[in-house]
């Protein structure tokens, strides 16, 4: 049984993207693509305060299935400008994400949904 799911600030996915934010299958959570991106498209200009809001985006759609970061079994991370701010990015992951760490792997991309974006973040999430 898959159900999907989302917040209620990106509730117009399913219509305008056709995706789901958050896809249940039961064991497993599977979430789209997050960003530090406002529903409004505004994304802070330091990457770090950019990573804080799309770490707080994420820990957002994971509430919403009954999840916490401790949940996350693998994150798959896209980053414009990688080298340039993976050091910071590391730094503000490690304060949502802790030990046991998930499986992983940071993709260096030319851009994600705005300029702005630094940092786009896909998880999949297990029930314990």
């Amino acid at each position: 049984m898959k159900r999907a799911m989302t917040t209620p600030e990106f509730s117009h996915y399913p219509n305008d993207w056709h995706l789901s934010p958050i896809l249940d299958t039961g064991d497993f959570v599977f979430l789209s693509g997050i960003t530090g991106t406002h529903p409004d498209l505004s994304v802070a200009a330091d990457p770090e305060a950019q990573f804080r809001d799309t770490f707080g985006f994420l820990g957002a759609n994971l509430e919403v299935a009954g999840l916490t970061f401790d949940h996350i079994v693998e994150m798959t991370t896209y980053h414009v400008r990688l080298r340039e701010h993976l050091d910071a990015f590391i730094k503000v992951k490690d304060e949502f994400i802790s030990e046991p760490y998930p499986a992983g792997t940071a993709i260096g991309v030319t851009e994600l949904i705005t300029e702005a974006t630094l940092v786009e973040i896909r998880v999949i999430a297990k029930r314990m």
